[in-house]
């Protein structure tokens, strides 16, 4: 192989590594669920997601407002930032007319 090769291949792989790790993660998001939320909410991951359909969690989370909403369901709960992308993710994955129903 050429230089130019194993530099484009490394670039390549870098790239792929980034870009799977810096995404949002739907079995992050039930984990965060469980562990940060469930208390908080008194209704299990599923009850929660299926609060709203695939569309309306988009519109939500377009707006800004996720945050807004999960406090909304689920009186009391502070929902950091950080969390967002996440629990979005795990939302829209088991909302109501996704069909798939989670194990929390």
């Amino acid at each position: 192989m050429t230089k130019m090769t194993k530099l484009a291949l490394a670039a390549l792989l870098g790239l792929a590594v980034l870009s799977t790790t810096a995404s949002a993660d739907a079995n992050k998001g039930k984990k965060i669920y469980m562990k940060k939320m469930k208390a908080a909410c008194g209704f299990s991951g599923a009850k929660f997601a299926t609060k709203h359909t695939q569309g309306e969690w988009e519109k939500i989370k377009g707006a800004g407002k996720f945050a807004a909403e999960a406090a909304k369901i689920c009186p009391g709960l502070k929902l950091k930032d950080k969390y967002v992308n996440d629990v979005y993710d795990f939302s829209y994955e088991y909302a109501s007319d996704s069909g798939n129903v989670p194990s929390c």
